[in-house]
C-alpha cells in the first residue's frame, strides 16, 4: 500500500475539490441527506484490481457512515461482470464522491492490468519489469503502486532519490566519463551512479569511468546481446526505450537485468469499472 498517508490525501482531497467545488447541485437537488442506499462496483472487462482502498478512502473523506463489503482485493484478477464491493450508506454521500472514486480505480487498475501484460509477454523470472517517471502529473504515487500491484517493479520515484545521467547530462558534462566521474565524486556513497548510452562504445566507456548500472537506450537487441556480453556481470544492465508488448520477450531473451517501459503509465488505458446503486433503504 502506500505509505506516504499525507500526500495521499492531499490528492484525493484535491481532486474531490476539483469535482464538487461548492456542492452537487445534482444530487442536492434530488436526494435527500437521510436516504440510505446500496450500490455495487461491478467490473464490466477483465483485469487487475488495483485502488480499492483509495477508492474507499475517497468516500470517507466525506462521510464516515458508508460501509463497504469487499469481494476481491488489490492484485486480484477480477473478470468481467464480478461485483468487486458492496457500498451502504448515505446515498448523496456514494453519488457526491462517486466520479472521483472511480476515476482513481479505473486507472490505477489499468496500469496494474498492462503491466500485468508486460510481465507475462516478457516470459522471465529474472529480469524486471519497471516503470519510469512518465507519469501523470500528481499521481506519481498512485501510477507506481499500481505498477506493482501489476507484478512491476519501480524505477526511481523522482529525481531525488537516484542517479540517472542521461543525454543531456552527458552533453552537459562533455562526456560519459566526466558525467559519471563527478557524479560518483558528489553523490552519496549510498547511491549507484547509472547512465544512459547509444552504443556499444558508450557501453565500454561507462564501465572503465565506474558506471554501477548502465541504460542501453533505443539499442537494437543484437547490440543489446553485446552489450550484456561486454559487461559480463560487472554491472546492471538496463534496457530502455520503444519497449512495447510486441518486442518486450525478445529484449528480455538479451540477458540484460531490467527493462523500463514508459508505457505501463503513460499509455495504459483506465479499464471499465461501474458503479451501480441498486436499492434505497
Amino acid at each position: 500500500m502506500i505509505e506516504n498517508q499525507i500526500w495521499l490525501d492531499r490528492i484525493i482531497r484535491i481532486a474531490l475539490e476539483e469535482d464538487l467545488g461548492t456542492g452537487d447541485l445534482t444530487t442536492d437537488a434530488i436526494i435527500d441527506h437521510e436516504t440510505r442506499g446500496e450500490a455495487i462496483l461491478v467490473a464490466r472487462e477483465q483485469m487487475i484490481l488495483a485502488g480499492l482502498p483509495i477508492f474507499i478512502r475517497v468516500f470517507g473523506f466525506l462521510c464516515q457512515e458508508i460501509e463497504f463489503e469487499n469481494y476481491f482485493e488489490d492484485g486480484n484478477l477480477v473478470h468481467a461482470g464480478e461485483k468487486i464491493s458492496l457500498l451502504s450508506g448515505p446515498l448523496s454521500a456514494i453519488l457526491r464522491a462517486e466520479r472521483t472514486a472511480l476515476n482513481f480505480v479505473q486507472r490505477m487498475s489499468g496500469i496494474a492490468t498492462l503491466t500485468k501484460a508486460y510481465v507475462d509477454k516478457a516470459g522471465s523470472q529474472r529480469v524486471r519489469v519497471v516503470d519510469t517517471r512518465k507519469t501523470a502529473p500528481g499521481l506519481r504515487l498512485l501510477d507506481k503502486y499500481a505498477v506493482r500491484t501489476g507484478g512491476g517493479f519501480n524505477h526511481r520515484l523522482g529525481l531525488f532519490d537516484g542517479i540517472l545521467i542521461k543525454d543531456n547530462h552527458i552533453m552537459a558534462a562533455g562526456s560519459i566519463t566526466r558525467a559519471v566521474i563527478l557524479a560518483t565524486q558528489r553523490a552519496p556513497h549510498t547511491l549507484k551512479v547509472e547512465v544512459e548510452v547509444e552504443d556499444l562504445a558508450g557501453v565500454e566507456e561507462a564501465l572503465q569511468a565506474g558506471a554501477d548500472v548502465i541504460l542501453l537506450d533505443n539499442m537494437a537487441t543484437d547490440k543489446m546481446r553485446e552489450a550484456v556480453q561486454i559487461a559480463s556481470g560487472r554491472v546492471t544492465i538496463e534496457a530502455s526505450g520503444n519497449i512495447s508488448l510486441d518486442n518486450i520477450r525478445e529484449i528480455a531473451q538479451t540477458g540484460v537485468d531490467i527493462i523500463s517501459a514508459g508505457a505501463l503509465t503513460h499509455s495504459a488505458p483506465s479499464v471499465d469499472i461501474s458503479l451501480e446503486v441498486i436499492t434505497k433503504l
